[in-house]
């Protein structure tokens, strides 16, 4: 039994391939799909790298059999354009010149053309659009989101730490040789001890069974849980102050060759780009071995993928305004007198553009990400929630030797439309580094915001 999928245009922009990943079903691009990629294909950025991606798959597939009847898809299934459907009727509020009224009435159409047949079960339409699929279950039309790329409960993702319970007197030997992984347990609600699932590089916080008191800090590396390698450090003379930003700070001190990449989420004020750069700054700046050329940060968000436009000045001056949350973290790192930072500004600004006019932090416009191949580069992507999962991808594949990538964010605060908790990039690559041994993950608790007292009730009231 089989399914006929029928795909919006914005599947297609979010997920190219998305043509090629419904296994043995029926999968349908109605003609208007086809006009609207053609209406993207010279867009800037995202949108028309996809289009063009998607418009070349179709002219493969052209090359092998007539669209109009019907391709064979590599792995099963068959993909068609369906040209037709204008005799089929909509309701009077759904005119049929609307793009979507019209993927409607194909739906309605291919419905009615295929009721009789006993080898299909049903006809779905697969769009971003949450309108679109109102409106399609008005009419008795089966609709979903498109699945593939999603994560799975934005409740159940891995937050790369958990807390658990050891015997206190294996506490003494912990700095030496560790603690067996066998060795730690939860407690259900009925005081039951409950064996532990652990994944390769995720940070625990062990507590000794007799003191609570008493607690140890550690990753998992293969069978045992280690300690910190750098929970002493303070680099570029900040420290950590809570448990959160101790694996935040072990996760970015630890070399590209050990964790090349890393992902933090957080809600704002956990200090997630302010930790970033300092330990970019005392990678670039301070240590003697220069681990790395420079730091590179990018921020994706609606404006850099429309492109920086033709105002005047150089890509650093267009894109100076939002990067101002950078701007913000640095002035705090380069004069850590909370008392006399504000007293002269002009001397606090120029020791920031210090920094960049030396190139030792760079700021980069998504859309030129693309492409390139970064050596030796600290790469911070801020508000990594607002990428798509195939430009996660697209960004990650672009590390070279001695690079180490940074993705930071919070998956509740989505800007970008079609883009939700389960289908943004950052939850994308969370899930599915997920125990990779060149990743490194941390979700800070929002009882870890160190922004001020105020943001701390914001977070918890608001």
């Amino acid at each position: 039994m089989i399914r006929v999928y029928v795909l919006d245009t914005n599947v297609l922009i979010q997920s190219p391939d998305a043509i090629f990943r419904f296994m043995e079903n029926q999968v349908i691009l109605p003609l208007v799909v086809i006009e609207e990629l053609d209406g993207l294909k010279k867009a800037d950025g995202e949108k028309g790298i996809n289009a063009r991606d998607v418009i070349r798959s179709l002219e493969n597939l052209r090359l092998k059999g007539d669209l109009l009847k019907g391709v064979e898809l590599e792995g099963g299934g068959s993909l068609r354009i369906e040209p037709n459907c204008s005799n089929v009727s909509l309701p009077e509020d759904l005119p049929d010149h609307k793009p979507d009224n019209r993927i409607l009435q194909v739906c309605l159409g291919i419905k009615y053309d295929v009721k009789d047949d006993d080898n299909i079960v049903d006809v779905v339409l697969v769009t971003k659009d949450l309108l679109l699929r109102m409106k399609a279950g008005i009419l008795g039309i089966t609709s979903e989101d498109y699945l593939n790329q999603q994560v799975q409960n934005p409740h159940d993702l891995y937050k790369g730490r958990q807390c658990c319970y050891a015997n206190e007197d294996l506490f003494s030997d912990f700095n030496s040789g560790g603690i067996d992984v066998k060795e730690l347990y939860k407690v259900d609600d009925n005081g039951n001890k409950i064996s532990l699932d652990m994944t390769e590089n995720e940070f625990v916080i062990i507590y000794a069974d007799r003191s609570l008191k008493k607690t140890l800090l550690g990753k998992v590396k293969g069978n045992k849980v280690i300690p910190l390698k750098y929970g002493r450090h303070e680099p570029y003379g900040v420290k950590p102050r809570n448990a959160g930003q101790y694996f935040m700070q072990e996760a970015l001190m630890l070399s590209s060759e050990e964790a090349p990449l890393v992902i933090i989420k957080g809600m704002a004020g956990t200090a997630k780009t302010f930790y970033s750069l300092a330990v970019g700054l005392d990678k670039v700046w301070n240590a003697n071995t220069r681990e790395y050329r420079r730091i590179l940060v990018s921020r994706p968000n609606a404006q850099f993928d429309d492109g920086i436009g033709f105002l005047p000045g150089s890509e650093q001056e267009k894109i100076s305004p939002l990067m101002r949350p950078i701007y913000d973290n640095l002035e705090q790192l380069v004069d850590s007198n909370d008392d006399l930072r504000y007293s002269n500004e002009m001397e606090l600004q120029g020791k920031v553009e210090e920094i960049f006019s030396r190139g030792i932090v760079q700021a980069e416009a998504m859309n030129f990400i693309r492409g390139r191949s970064f050596m030796k580069t600290y790469l911070i992507i801020d508000e990594a929630q607002n990428l798509t999962p195939n430009q996660v991808k697209g960004i990650i594949t672009r590390a070279g030797k001695g690079t180490k990538i940074i993705l930071l964010g919070d998956p509740n605060q989505i800007d970008i439309p079609f883009l939700d908790e389960r289908t943004n990039g950052l939850s994308y690559a969370s899930e599915r580094m997920k125990g990779s041994k060149m990743c490194y993950q941390v979700t800070l608790n929002v009882d870890e915001c160190e922004r001020s007292e105020l943001a701390f009730e914001a977070i918890n009231i608001l």
